[in-house]
């Protein structure tokens, strides 16, 4: 079951802030991500996906019929909440259970789905536990087989792993993951948490200020980001202002910088993104660019190290696993991006 948005527009009343000409179409059994900073409409997004706000413009559309105007219930989608709400007076089975009883299957029929759903997420056995005697992640899994029970026809993930510690976190990536190509079903996940996106998603959708900057691979998106505020957002980055001096070079305040082919004109502004972990530590002869500074800030995080070259009056952050001294890095052509000022 596919899931499109064309042209979809929300503003909240008496204000300016909402979501602005979205398009969007998620395939059957893809996971796309949806980022960006607080404020961005990523929340809003998912709203109106769900029912819980309706579009003024546009239209959403599931497995190609027009759900845009129709109420939660008749959706047939299946939510996961950042707080999970389950219902704390029932037991593990009866909080996956609700949506089919709220749908008027006999009860013995969902208890037995309940159950089978709870197997499916690793919780056989913990059918009769309380939502307050399960761990997070074990609350997690159950707000999961309760989106999961009925079949829905599309998943929507509201940051359901930033209640839990780092550690579970990675866990539950895997875990939502495996159960999602398993489910084959098209599934929107919000999160505020780039490497989340990263690692889980096939496709990521970046937000600001209510609108769609950019929808790639997290590939493409990480090497190749349509602007210096994605470049900025996802992962970390150098980003220095620069003047395109030929058709392989530009200008920095640093140094001159090879760069590989490019259509930007002479005497054009650009921004120059390098991401840190492309900055080579030490100087070798075939190195096009080579610089030498002094080391401002080293941060070690274990399996890598962080670090602030000093070269003038501007910083290369580079990250490498090379332990002793640094006072001298290159940074290789194809490494080099250009994008607008």
């Amino acid at each position: 079951m596919s899931l499109a948005l064309e042209n979809v527009t929300f503003t909240y009343a008496g204000t300016s802030a909402g979501v602005f000409d979205i398009n969007l179409f998620i395939d059957d059994g893809e996971l796309l991500a949806v980022i960006g900073s607080s404020g961005s409409g990523k929340t809003t997004l998912l709203k109106l996906i769900a029912g819980f706000e309706m579009a003024r413009q546009g239209q959403i559309q599931l497995d190609g019929e027009d759900i845009t105007q129709r109420p939660v219930r008749e959706r047939q989608l299946g939510v996961v909440f950042q707080s999970y709400a389950l219902f704390p007076h029932m037991a593990a089975w009866q909080n996956v259970a609700y949506p089919l009883k709220i749908r008027n299957i006999n009860p013995s029929e969902r208890r037995r789905l309940a159950c089978e759903a709870l197997e499916r997420v690793g919780l056989k056995g913990f059918e009769e536990r309380l939502p307050q005697t399960l761990s997070g992640g074990q609350q997690q899994r159950v707000a999961l087989a309760r989106a999961l029970v009925f079949q829905p026809k599309a998943l929507l993930l509201d940051e359901p792993l930033s209640a839990l510690d780092a550690g579970l976190r990675s866990d539950m990536r895997d875990e939502i993951r495996r159960l999602q190509r398993e489910f084959s079903i098209a599934t929107v996940h919000i999160t505020h948490d780039q490497e989340e996106a990263l690692s889980m998603a096939d496709r990521v959708a970046v937000m600001e200020a209510g609108r769609l900057v950019q929808v790639a691979t997290p590939l493409e998106l990480y090497d190749r980001p349509a602007t210096r505020s994605v470049a900025n957002f996802v992962g970390e980055a150098n980003l220095w202002e620069g003047v395109v001096a030929s058709a392989d070079s530009v200008a920095l305040p640093f140094g001159q910088l090879q760069t590989g082919l490019h259509n930007y004109a002479n005497g054009t502004k650009v921004t120059v993104l390098v991401r840190p972990e492309n900055i080579a530590v030490g100087h070798t002869a075939e190195a096009a660019n080579r610089f030498t500074g002094r080391i401002v800030r080293d941060r070690f995080l274990g399996a890598v190290r962080r670090y602030d070259l000093a070269i003038e009056n501007s910083v290369i952050l580079g990250q490498t696993g090379t332990r002793g001294p640094i006072d001298a890095v290159s940074i290789r052509p194809e490494h080099v991006r250009l994008l607008p000022a």
